[in-house]
């Protein structure tokens, strides 16, 4: 039994760092349209905070408008939409819990 006792210990002391560690992780997504209600492909998109490594995560627009930042730690983020020919968008204080999938649709207007 002391034996047990002693594994069952060194299995926790080894397994709970990890454990700690592991976070569930959220997504930012939405669809990027035009004026005229016209999907946009090939926007960047930048999403910024504190809470992420490296500070920027950035992906692009697929054909149909839409972006998909995903294992983003939970925290507050702003998110830029650039384009060229288009003005610039940010939205900013979005708050992000793990395991949450916010939607943000965006409108650019031509620029």
């Amino acid at each position: 039994m002391r034996g047990s006792l002693k594994l069952l210990l060194l299995a926790a002391v080894t397994l709970l760092p990890t454990l700690a560690s592991a976070q569930v992780q959220g997504t930012l997504t939405g669809t990027v349209r035009d004026a005229s209600g016209a999907v946009l492909p090939g926007v960047t998109v930048e999403a910024t905070s504190p809470s992420i490594q490296g500070a920027v995560r950035s992906v692009v627009t697929d054909g149909s408008g839409i972006y998909r930042i995903i294992d983003l730690p939970s925290g507050t983020y702003a998110l830029a939409f650039t384009l060229p020919g288009f003005n610039r968008v940010t939205r900013e204080g979005i708050q992000l819990s793990g395991g949450t999938t916010l939607t943000i649709p965006i409108d650019m207007r031509v620029g």
